[in-house]
């Protein structure tokens, strides 16, 4: 018979052992994760509402706009100026590419949602400072400029939403029809600036026209838009630089600012691109062009820069001119808001989009893309610019533009946020550098909505599902 073996003191002792061990390692554990929970806040998510700029990088001065006078508006809170940081370029920071898939497509649809209630915001009080506060008794808007305002607060209005049965819309109509004249025109008496109020009067009267009910003073107006185009008419053929252009009465000379207006106009009522008027536009915006081609050989466009190139002028009569004057070289400077006018004309005019013209005209885009200024005038004419932008970028097709150093912007989104920044608090625009009547509210809340109209993310999903 074995002895017996006492086995309750090695129990306890390996019991004992067991317990240090597990509370040594529960222990170990615990000081390793602790850091990795703090840390992890150091550095805050990008949100969607605001991403990064590609030209401010974390800890570098922000840049700020170069030009003279600031189109942005009073600060709409008591906050000292000082303590305001200035809007810089509005760009949308691609996701790298170590990011999740889920993260992404979180990412992207808490960016739509925010986009769609910014669009909303923005375009609702829009819509109630030109209701409320724009309008005078007579139905017009800022008649004393012209009754242009009229026809582009109207257009606004009706673009977001306001049926054309609304009493106010009503009184504008009714505003606008006193100013058809007996040869077809609409426009002011004694007006120097026929083609740009019959162009923009025209297309308010299409845009309440399901009915049938403006027919004939639509004809008429486009008959009236027609017989002011430069040509063999007025004794300009295809040689001379007026021919195909559409101008003010005051300077007696085509410009591209005009016969985009007018080419506008013909596009909203369907007239076909291979028309005699729209090629003949054509012919007049492609020496428009800082492009040496077949199309333009005049002598300023040897002389321009390479940053210049592929952009647009204001005018190519006689040595040309451009608002945004001249390089040391004497060559003519290109600006946005005509490169954007000049792309979008020749479009309408059915250029192709392989067109070598066309295609110098993106690259300029591309190169000065920026929502911060008019590219070229600095804030003169900057809401001109932004609905020209917007009118432009959605003729091409393209839902980015591709920039100089290889980003895509997603415009509509730049787009929408640069115009919610800007907006007052009662819900208007006005730009302080007052060039071409930019310091009137209702011209440029008209600029500004229909603009954002453009940018409508109700629009962008339907036209994906088509």
């Amino acid at each position: 018979m074995l002895p017996r073996v006492n086995l309750a003191p090695m129990t306890l002792l390996t019991t004992c052992i067991l317990a240090l061990l597990c509370l040594s390692l529960g222990c170990s554990k615990t000081d390793h994760e602790e850091p990795i929970q703090v840390s992890e806040p150091s550095t805050p998510p990008t949100s969607p509402q605001a991403p990064p700029s590609p030209d401010t990088a974390v800890g570098a001065p922000v840049k700020v706009d170069d030009s003279p006078v600031s189109a942005t508006p009073p600060p709409q809170n008591t906050q000292a100026p000082d303590t305001k940081t200035p809007p810089t370029k509005i760009a949308l920071q691609p996701p790298t590419k170590t990011q999740e898939p889920q993260t992404l497509q979180a990412t992207s649809s808490a960016t739509d949602e925010t986009l769609e209630l910014l669009f909303q915001k923005t375009s609702k009080a829009g819509t109630t400072f030109l209701l409320e506060k724009g309008q005078a008794p007579d139905g017009s808007f800022s008649k004393q400029l012209s009754p242009a305002v009229t026809a582009l607060c109207t257009s606004a209005l009706i673009e977001h939403g306001v049926p054309q049965t609304d009493p106010k819309i009503q009184k504008a109509l009714a505003f606008l029809k006193t100013q058809i004249r007996p040869d077809g025109g609409i426009y002011g008496k004694g007006s120097n600036l026929r083609n740009y109020e019959t162009s923009v009067s025209l297309m308010c009267f299409n845009r309440v026209n399901a009915d049938g009910k403006y027919d004939e003073t639509i004809q008429k107006a486009i008959a009236f838009l027609k017989g002011l185009q430069w040509d063999e008419a007025e004794g300009y053929d295809l040689n001379s630089t007026f021919y195909g252009g559409q101008g003010y009465g005051t300077h007696k000379r085509p410009d591209a600012s005009n016969t985009s207006y007018f080419l506008d106009a013909l596009k909203a009522v369907a007239e076909d691109p291979q028309s005699e008027a729209f090629q003949k536009a054509a012919t007049f915006m492609s020496r428009c062009q800082n492009l040496s081609t077949p199309h333009n050989t005049a002598e300023w466009v040897g002389k321009a820069s390479i940053d210049d190139e592929g952009g647009f002028i204001y005018t190519a009569v006689g040595k040309g001119e451009s608002k945004a004057g001249e390089t040391p070289e004497g060559g003519l400077r290109s600006y946005a808001s005509m490169t954007y006018a000049g792309l979008k004309s020749l479009l309408y005019s059915g250029v192709d989009q392989d067109d070598i013209r066309v295609q110098a005209a993106k690259d300029w885009i591309g190169r000065h893309y920026d929502l911060t200024s008019n590219p070229g005038m600095g804030q003169q004419g900057l809401f001109y610019y932004y609905h020209i932008f917007a009118k432009t970028l959605a003729a091409t097709g393209d839902r980015f533009v591709v920039t100089e150093d290889q980003k895509k912007q997603d415009w509509q989104a730049d787009l929408t946020r640069r115009l919610s920044e800007l907006q007052r608090n009662d819900g208007s625009w006005t730009n302080p550098a007052d060039r071409w009547f930019e310091g009137d509210p209702n011209l440029v809340t008209a600029y500004a909505m229909l603009a954002l109209k453009y940018c409508d993310p109700n629009s962008l999903a339907k036209a994906k599902n088509e």
